[in-house]
């Protein structure tokens, strides 16, 4: 994620040492097995963040062991019997990356593998770390207890026990109700089972305890989009790109909401700003760009964003879809007679 620095210890490996070796077939110890110890990154080189499921697969798809990634982008499996192997990292946000086979072997027991995985467009809405740079003002004087609480939630959210994971986010507002994080993890809860007025209910108390808390305007504008809601999803958004101006997901949903909105020049400044906001920034941002330029029958402009988006994402059916407008654009310009000299 891209709130900055994560400061959290690692979580607790979901599988245990144990139970790895037991499915590895290893009986442990620094002559029969090793480590691997897994770094998962975003295209930009920033850590992905927490919460990934990475599985340690054998064989090619027999499952040796399983947990996720911590704070900063890591996780480890320790003990592993000596083979091949091969690692998959999925979870919300993100497309399923996996690796090339390994070997842990004898000459090399312990080694790091990094990940370098893409995030998803338009991707739901994502619960906040108790030990994110990004937390609300009012999250500073919440006890540990309330923190350790969030925490636990977020583990079982991401193995989507979302009965333990509501019993954990339940004690840590009745530890600290003015914990803004955990109303904004308990709207994520809600939206991951379908319970769009809870989800509303939550979101709308983390933004009212702290109007500037960056990942809540986000989720409760996501939430607004999905309701077709533009004009309350815009001015969220707006708000979340005023506290995170270089945030390519927030100003990617707010070119959307602007341009569902008919504020077709308000759209295309926030896709140009996207754009320069970082290189993994959405290609969707031209799209919407292109779109808008339509709108205003600027043409010669719109068919600049679609070669770009095409630059950007050159295969998949979007492409294609896009080369389709592209021709059209490209017709109508040759149908036109020319501009006397």
């Amino acid at each position: 994620m891209r709130y900055g620095r994560w400061l959290a210890p690692l979580i607790a490996l979901l599988v245990t040492t144990a139970q790895a070796q037991l499915r590895a077939g290893g009986s442990g110890g620094p002559s029969s097995g090793g480590n691997v110890h897994v770094r998962v990154v975003l295209e930009n080189g920033r850590n992905a963040g927490p919460y990934l499921q990475v599985r340690l697969l054998g064989g090619g798809t027999s499952t040796i062991g399983t947990t996720y990634t911590n704070d900063v982008g890591e996780a480890s499996f320790n003990g592993i019997a000596l083979g091949s192997y091969s690692i998959e990292v999925s979870g919300d946000g993100i497309q399923t990356k996996s690796t090339d086979s390994f070997m842990v072997d004898e000459r090399k027991s312990s080694q790091s593998q990094w990940i370098t995985v893409r995030r998803l467009e338009e991707s739901g809405p994502r619960p906040v770390s108790a030990h994110s740079n990004m937390v609300s003002a009012n999250d500073l004087n919440v006890p540990g207890k309330a923190r350790k609480e969030l925490d636990k939630a977020n583990e079982e959210m991401a193995m989507q026990n979302w009965k333990k994971a509501l019993e954990h986010l339940n004690k840590s507002i009745a530890l600290a109700p003015q914990y803004a994080t955990a109303y904004n993890n308990l709207g994520v809860l809600y939206a991951k089972t379908n319970d769009i007025p809870h989800e509303e209910e939550a979101l709308k108390k983390a933004v009212a305890l702290d109007e500037h808390f960056a990942p809540a305007l986000l989720n409760y504008g996501k939430l607004c989009m999905r309701q077709k809601n533009f004009p309350q999803a815009e001015d969220l958004l707006q708000k979340a790109s005023t506290v995170e101006p270089n945030n390519p997901e927030t100003l990617m949903l707010l070119a959307d909401a602007e341009f569902m909105d008919r504020h077709f020049d308000a759209a295309i400044a926030s896709a140009h700003q996207a754009h320069t906001s970082g290189q993994d920034h959405p290609s969707f941002v031209h799209y919407i760009a292109a779109r808008a330029y339509q709108q205003k029958s600027q043409l010669p402009e719109a068919l600049a964003e679609f070669q770009l988006f095409l630059r950007e994402e050159p295969k998949g059916p979007r492409a294609d879809y896009v080369r389709g407008d592209v021709a059209k654009i490209q017709r109508a310009s040759a149908s036109q007679p020319a501009s006397p000299q």
